[in-house]
């Protein structure tokens, strides 16, 4: 499981800077965006036949380009930002020591969100949208906790308190060498 998230970083190829941009509220937020765009892309075949393949390119584009649209927050004390800092404190997991509760369920939320592309891939097949809005709620629920794990991660590895005022990202001390 540990190597998935390795494989959507590479995919992603997001570098110091993207990070902090998509530290800002508004990345993350938007962020949630991303897949209900591809699915509604995939979806409108059936009113617009391959009229829709430039719509799945737009929204492919949007996911790619969704962490780098937005400027560094001014305060990245904010539930989003942490979010954000978290995930790059669990990527990097070894390095910081994240604690094995933390890391437990990381990968059970990352299961029961991957569990959710089941139904999401038989409404976009069978054009259902029930099942598709099933598939839709079900892989994105489990992100949000995910990301609610990363904020806890944050504040327990740096010792912050989410809300607070933070106009730097604060990371945790490297536990391993790089």
């Amino acid at each position: 499981m540990s190597d998935i998230y390795a494989a959507a970083e590479r995919l992603m190829g997001m570098q110091d800077a993207d990070w902090r941009r998509h530290a800002n509220p508004l990345s993350v937020w938007t962020r949630f965006s991303c897949l209900p765009l591809l699915a509604l892309a995939i979806y409108a075949r059936a009113w617009v036949g391959w009229a829709a393949l430039p719509l799945f390119g737009v929204a492919a584009a949007w996911t790619w380009y969704n962490p780098r649209a937005f400027s560094p927050p001014a305060d990245f004390g904010a539930w989003a930002s942490r979010a954000t800092l978290g995930e790059r404190i669990f990527l990097d997991r070894a390095r910081y020591g994240v604690a094995r509760h933390h890391i437990l369920a990381a990968h059970v939320l990352t299961a029961l969100s991957a569990a959710g592309i089941i139904p999401l891939i038989y409404g976009l097949i069978l054009l259902n949208p029930w099942a598709t809005f099933t598939g839709l709620v079900a892989v994105i629920l489990p992100k949000v906790w995910f990301c609610d794990r990363m904020v806890w991660i944050h504040a327990e590895m740096t010792g912050t308190t989410p809300g607070d005022p933070m106009p730097d990202p604060i990371m945790p001390p490297d536990l391993a060498p790089l």
